[in-house]
């Protein structure tokens, strides 16, 4: 042994550091997490498992959409519903919270001119719609703006200001 020490000092040292480091590494506290189910669900963190729901999350939902749309046509069949028409004259948008005149005139290019075609959109159909809206992406879900929306639709002012505040 003292042979090995006298000949190659270096190597020697060089493997008790090796040595060292590999028990520091197995030997070193860990921290330690644990999980609850009882912390709350915060929304922009829930997901439902409706299957219209996880629509366009991945390359592959999003080319069986687009194949459903074309068969639909080539078929003559309702596969993939659009977006609701609109029937009537259009609603101030305004008067939701979170909609100002700039996310107002986007939605209104999109062919959203009432509350009924807002409250009636799917969350797939609300997901499409929330990433084509750029700067005021998530605006609609932190918002709740569809909620607001189907008050507004259904004439429930009193519930609207309850829940959301005065007009």
């Amino acid at each position: 042994m003292t042979d090995l020490f006298a000949q190659h000092p270096l190597i020697v040292v060089i493997g008790a550091l090796v040595i060292l480091a590999l028990l520091f590494l197995a030997f070193r506290p860990r921290q330690r997490v644990t999980l609850t189910d009882s912390a709350p669900v915060r929304p922009h963190m829930a997901s439902s498992h409706a299957p219209e729901a996880h629509e366009g999350r991945g390359v592959g939902d999003e080319f069986a959409a687009a194949t459903s749309d074309v068969a639909g046509d080539i078929f003559n069949a309702r596969i993939h519903a659009n977006l609701p028409g609109a029937g009537g004259p259009p609603d101030d948008l305004l008067l939701l919270k979170g909609v100002g005149p700039k996310l107002a005139e986007l939605l209104n290019a999109r062919g959203l001119t009432r509350f009924d075609q807002i409250a009636s959109l799917s969350e797939g159909q609300l997901e499409t719609l929330d990433s084509s809206l750029g700067a005021f992406r998530g605006r609609l879900a932190r918002d709740r703006v569809t909620e607001q929306a189907d008050y507004l639709a259904r004439g429930d002012t009193d519930g609207f200001e309850q829940k959301f505040g005065k007009l």
